[in-house]
């Protein structure tokens, strides 16, 4: 990694840790929402913070590790050679990166406390969709691994359906087939963001010896 220039007489503080290099989280979110208004640099999948989380949190809980080039890459719009150089797109890696470590660590010691970062409305209206979509977009990455899941008619596809629900596909149309509006129904479609964070921690447990096992 090449380091900036220092001026001379001058003394700069050595960079050691992934915190080091990070932007701030929010600084992040304007960062990405800059990049996808561009006309000249690569777009972002990801293009809020809301949405980048969604997308961390399919990485750690998925059924494969990932290396951070192959996820990072996409959701930033950025290039692998930018892991390599103290630039303003090496901040964004390390600040998306440091995401991920927070996330995990919650997930592993204390997964009940774990709560998505859903855009809220001012009057606290919660839209789960773009952390969803995020979510989503990490799945197609490897899309054949969570194939498995992806059967309406197997239970597992149960852990999906909070997530799912809220998605659409390039078309704009919902990536699940629309639930038959019964006074039964429809209430849990409205809520299914509710069971979000539980469905995380499911396919957390879900995927947890299929990773250990390609581990090993």
């Amino acid at each position: 990694m090449t380091k900036p220039k220092q001026r001379r007489g001058t003394r700069k503080a050595r960079k050691t840790t992934m915190a080091n290099y990070a932007m701030s989280f929010e600084r992040l979110g304007q960062w990405m929402s800059e990049r996808a208004r561009s006309p000249t640099l690569r777009h972002p999948r990801a293009t809020s913070l809301s949405m980048l989380d969604g997308a961390v949190a399919a990485v750690v809980a998925g059924p494969v590790s990932m290396a951070s080039e192959e996820w990072v890459c996409p959701l930033l719009g950025v290039d692998p050679d930018a892991f390599n150089h103290d630039t303003e797109e090496f901040s964004a890696i390390a600040a998306t990166l440091m995401r991920h470590n927070a996330i995990s660590e919650t997930l592993s010691t204390r997964p009940e406390s774990f709560e998505p970062l859903f855009l809220r409305s001012p009057d606290g209206d919660v839209d789960p969709q773009p952390w969803c979509m995020g979510f989503h977009a990490v799945m197609k990455l490897r899309l054949l691994v969570w194939s498995r899941l992806l059967s309406p008619n197997g239970t597992e596809h149960l852990m999906l359906r909070p997530i799912l629900v809220h998605c659409i596909d390039d078309a704009g149309r919902p990536l699940l087939p629309p639930a038959r509006h019964t006074l039964a129904t429809l209430p849990v479609a409205q809520n299914a963001w509710r069971d979000i964070p539980i469905a995380v921690e499911a396919l957390r447990q879900f995927w947890m010896p299929m990773r250990f096992q390609r581990r090993a």
